[in-house]
Order: C-alpha cells, then sequence, then structure tokens
C-alpha cells in the first residue's frame, strides 16, 4: 500500500472507508422500557460542520438522542464490516426521505459515542455546498486543484484533502469520488490510467469522460484512538 495513505486519516478511521461497500445486517433492537415515539418533523437542518456535526447529531448524540429526535421506528440497529473485512462496528441507520438518510457509527456496542456519520443521502452539504453527486468540475473550484487515489481498490477515490484548500477538513471529513454508471466500460482506457494504489492530479484530463463525482462523505466526530 502506497505510504501516503497515512494523510487520510488515523489507521483506526481508514478502516471505516468502505463502509458502504460492506454487507451489513439487522440486530433487534431491544427496549426495555417505553419510549415516547417522536413525531418525525420535516429536518429542515442538513448542515455538514465536520468534526463538530452533522445536523442535530453532534459528538455527543447518544442512540437514546436519535430515539427522541427523530422516533425509534425510523432507526435501525447493525453491525458493519471495515475495509478488507477487517473489524465490526456498531452501527445506527437513519431512515429519513428526501436524501436525509444517513447512518451513524458508534465507539462500541454501547452505542453512547458516535465515531463518525456516513452513507450520507445528497440533501447533506458542507458550508461550501459539497455534498453526494457533487461533480468533479465543481469540487476543483471549491477545493482547487488536489490530488486523490487511483480507482478500483479500497481507498480508490479518496480525495488528499491536505492537498487541497480544505485542508483543514484534514481528519475530520473524508471524502471519496467514483465514476459515472458504466463509465469503465464505455471508456476503459481512461478508467485504467486513473486507476490503482497511486495518487492523480484532479486535472488529470483522463478524468473528464469518466463523469466523476463525489460519491461518499464519511464526518468524522470522535476519532478512534
Amino acid at each position: 500500500m502506497n505510504s501516503s495513505i497515512k494523510g487520510i486519516a488515523t489507521a483506526s478511521l481508514a478502516l471505516l472507508l468502505n463502509y458502504s461497500a460492506n454487507p451489513a445486517f439487522a440486530l433487534p433492537q431491544k427496549i426495555n422500557h417505553p419510549v415516547t415515539v417522536a413525531k418525525l418533523q420535516p429536518l429542515k437542518d442538513t448542515l455538514i460542520v465536520p468534526g463538530e456535526r452533522v445536523g442535530l447529531i453532534t459528538r455527543k448524540t447518544t442512540k437514546q438522542d436519535l430515539v427522541k429526535l427523530f422516533g425509534a421506528s425510523h432507526l435501525v440497529d447493525k453491525t458493519i464490516s471495515g475495509a478488507e473485512g477487517i473489524g465490526s462496528f456498531a452501527a445506527t441507520q437513519l431512515n429519513l426521505t428526501q436524501g436525509r438518510s444517513l447512518l451513524v457509527v458508534w465507539s462500541d456496542n454501547t452505542r453512547t459515542k458516535p465515531l463518525d456519520v456516513c452513507n450520507l443521502g445528497s440533501a447533506w452539504k458542507t458550508r461550501e455546498g459539497i455534498g453526494v453527486g457533487t461533480p468533479l468540475s465543481e469540487l476543483r473550484k471549491k477545493l482547487g486543484d488536489f490530488k486523490l487515489y487511483g480507482l478500483a481498490w479500497d481507498y480508490g477515490g479518496t480525495i488528499l484533502l491536505d492537498s487541497s484548500n480544505l485542508s483543514g477538513y484534514q481528519g475530520k471529513l473524508i471524502l471519496r469520488v467514483d465514476t459515472a454508471p458504466n463509465a469503465s466500460e464505455k471508456f476503459p482506457n481512461d478508467y485504467q490510467s486513473v486507476s490503482g494504489d497511486s495518487t492523480f492530479s484532479s486535472n488529470n484530463p483522463h478524468w473528464k469522460s469518466l463523469g466523476i463525482r463525489l460519491a461518499e462523505i464519511i464526518v468524522v466526530l470522535n476519532a478512534s484512538e
């Protein structure tokens, strides 16, 4: 593995980069006392503040807080695997409408300390207007010219924030891009030219035909020690 992978985050956080690519299985929820289910209100706060919050979810939010905020019927507890199948993590899926769903990953099975929030829908945006679906052209306007890992491996498409205008988000935000559907089949030469365990410039001409857009956001709330 390229030694510069250390620039993404800590080794523990790197394990979390592959959530969406790994199957998760639901666990039965245990509620030992009556819970008043909150009536789900339209979620207006969809701001991502790296290292601090994702809407109403902060560094101190617990599973019981999620129940109070969104209602138990919108939550599903899961256990998910890390990258390359290494490690397992307690998580809670928050199922909301209009691109607002997300997954909270916990530090342990008590579900009282969130490590990070991932699998964010398209409604969630940073102050810079960056969200899932943002095309490469817009990312370059907001981040400047930056470097990213090549496609088709465990950390494929991960943006190296320390090479961008958003270097202050290093360790607090993980951004990964991907191609448009079937791009690898339509443009195999371009795809292969920017694939593998290497870094590439965001202005590499081979990206242009692949329809690159932001595919995944991970917001780190409490870094794993």
